[in-house]
């Protein structure tokens, strides 16, 4: 599994189509604003990262994010993806999950609004 560790992207899809990938302490934020950094990935382990762009997880399959903040201006942070595991995690953007299949959610702060609309198969704690 390749690494990624503390850095920085603000531009169009800046990982996207990653697999195989464990990001730990990056930023996702800056002036090029762009959106779906992490747009068509799979089996990714996002750790300790701030997401401040849009649409950042889209077509995923097989991620787990930790100990992360997605920002009120990550706007639809995760659609369209499975086999999700998201733990100690803010998410604070509108619409921040939807139609997205298996998915787990344990101890989040979720200030979402329309969060959720078609996701099946989730379990909170």
């Amino acid at each position: 599994m390749r690494v990624i560790k503390n850095q920085t992207f603000d531009e169009e899809r800046a990982l996207y189509g990653s697999n195989q990938v464990e990001i730990v302490g990056c930023q996702f934020d800056g002036d090029a604003d762009g959106e779906s950094a992490c747009k068509e990935c799979s089996n990714l382990i996002v750790n300790d990262c701030y997401f401040n762009l849009r649409y950042p997880f889209w077509h995923n399959h097989t991620l787990s994010i930790k100990e992360s903040t997605l920002t009120e201006n990550c706007r639809a942070a995760l659609w369209y993806s499975s086999d999700i595991t998201i733990d100690n995690t803010s998410m604070l953007g509108i619409k921040a999950l939807r139609e997205c299949h298996h998915v787990k959610i344990n101890d989040c702060t979720i200030q979402s609004p329309e969060f959720g609309w078609s996701v099946d198969d989730i379990e909170m704690n």
